[in-house]
């Protein structure tokens, strides 16, 4: 008999539950011949798992996750979600666009965060797939109405995930509008590639392509100030550990914990490049993370705090997981010196980052 050919990239679907208001929801799992298996909710667009080799062949699933759909309906950090209508804060909840001015919920202390009280997180996304030669897609599409959150216009959102043969996954964010409105879409997965969950991220190795970064406030809004990242600790030019310069003596660090702060990455007139890549000694994982984005939100779990249920009966403790969130800068809304973050009628909004995995 013949041998049976697998195909490259292979997407499969399976019932997930209902939500407390009753919408179906939809698992997706993308799997290629290399060694990665993603799966992906239609609640929130969340990556629930991907597991990939370590330079073992070991399969060890890498992101902070939940086994059901109750607890990603609970209140939780995020875990794995498309983040809209914008992704990171916005300063006491408040933006003009022009002559007009907009509220939004204040659910971080005084300020917005990654768009609201039931953001795109919070949303059950409608979802189709398309198979190609060497890859495989799931297409999300969800339709944010005029003035959901407080943000203005009806935003119709695609965010399309696509697993390739090389072990690259590609999210593409598109949307359109009919009224001028800020946007700002990324993904929050919270890595951590020894896949052993009980581990912090204090031993990862991160390298990111940034000669400045974003110093903060009290409440982690941005001052207006580009500082160099150059004899700080926020300077990861060079691979260095997490752990190295994570002191939370310095000023900075202090205020949230940790990073959790946005880089001003490098060649951002160069568009879709390499801007940042972490590595585990360990076991040998490897992400490479591409983007055409300006920024970068590197967050090393610093509010987990042990409340939330992990595999094996464990629990998420402090920086068990480290996020590489591809974005627009923090309340840029209001810092007319940053990037332009408004959308007009007419206009698309695309932007795609890649995470890559592999071992070394």
């Amino acid at each position: 008999m013949p041998e049976e050919t697998m195909e490259p990239v292979t997407i499969t679907q399976s019932e997930y539950g209902e939500t407390k208001d009753g919408e179906k929801v939809t698992m997706f799992s993308l799997k290629n011949v290399g060694g990665i298996e993603v799966d992906i909710i239609t609640y929130g667009g969340r990556i629930t798992s991907l597991r990939t080799p370590d330079s073992e062949g070991n399969m060890e699933n890498v992101v902070l996750g939940f086994d059901d759909l109750v607890q990603y309906e609970k209140d939780n950090p995020f875990f794995g979600a498309l983040i809209g209508r914008y992704g990171n804060r916005i300063a006491k909840g408040k933006f003009s666009i022009g002559e007009e001015a907009y509220t939004l919920a204040q659910n971080n202390g005084e300020n917005s965060l990654h768009g609201g009280l039931k953001g795109f997180d919070k949303q059950v996304w409608d979802a189709k797939t398309e198979e190609g030669d060497n890859s495989a897609s799931l297409i999300l599409t969800y339709l944010s109405k005029d003035m959901e959150e407080g943000f203005p216009g009806n935003l119709s959102t695609t965010v399309t995930y696509t697993l390739h043969e090389d072990n690259s996954l590609d999210v593409l964010y598109e949307a359109t509008t009919d009224k001028a409105t800020v946007v700002n879409l990324t993904q929050h997965a919270y890595f951590n590639l020894s896949g052993d969950f009980s581990n912090t991220i204090l031993d990862h190795v991160v390298e990111i392509d940034a000669d400045a970064y974003l110093p903060v406030d009290s409440g982690l809004i941005p001052t207006g100030e580009l500082r160099p990242v150059e004899g700080t600790p926020f300077d990861f030019r060079e691979p260095k550990t997490v752990g190295q310069d994570i002191s939370e003596e310095n000023e900075q660090l202090k205020l949230g914990g940790g990073y959790d702060h946005c880089w001003v990455l490098n060649d951002q007139q160069a568009g879709f490049r390499k801007v940042a890549s972490a590595y585990h000694p360990g076991t040998g994982r490897f992400l490479e993370v591409s983007t055409d984005e300006p920024g970068i939100q590197f967050y090393t779990g610093n509010f987990l705090d042990g409340t939330l249920p992990a595999p094996n009966n464990g629990t998420y403790a402090k920086r068990s997981g480290l996020c590489l969130e591809t974005q627009h800068y923090p309340d840029s809304p209001n810092q007319e010196e940053f990037p332009a973050v408004v959308l007009n009628p007419g206009e698309k909004y695309a932007t795609k980052t890649t995470f890559k995995l592999t071992t070394k």
